[in-house]
């Protein structure tokens, strides 16, 4: 299993403000980097996470990298499927 970082966000069902203002905060807490994660249809949130942090909040926020991939899950019915992913590392210049 993957260690679970400090300074990665992990988007889910909620809000999308909600994990603009804990990528907020990890950033005000001293962090130089935060990586924001998602997959499936939640990847288009998690760029709007990026996007709103950035252009709203921390404009000295860039975008250091970005990761797509595929990820096998398996599903609550046992049969596993691939997924979309996306992994958008932001770093926070002084």
């Amino acid at each position: 299993m993957e260690e679970q970082k400090d300074n990665v966000i992990y988007v889910g069902k909620k809000p999308t403000m909600g994990y603009v203002l804990a990528a907020l905060t990890q950033f005000t807490n001293g962090a130089k980097e935060v990586i924001v994660k998602a997959r499936g249809k939640l990847t288009a949130k998690a760029i709007t996470v990026a996007e709103v942090l950035r252009n709203k909040y921390l404009p000295q926020a860039e975008v250091k990298s970005v990761k797509i991939g595929t990820e096998e899950v398996t599903g609550e019915d046992g049969k596993t499927i691939r997924v979309s992913s996306i992994e958008i590392t932001l770093e926070k210049n002084e």
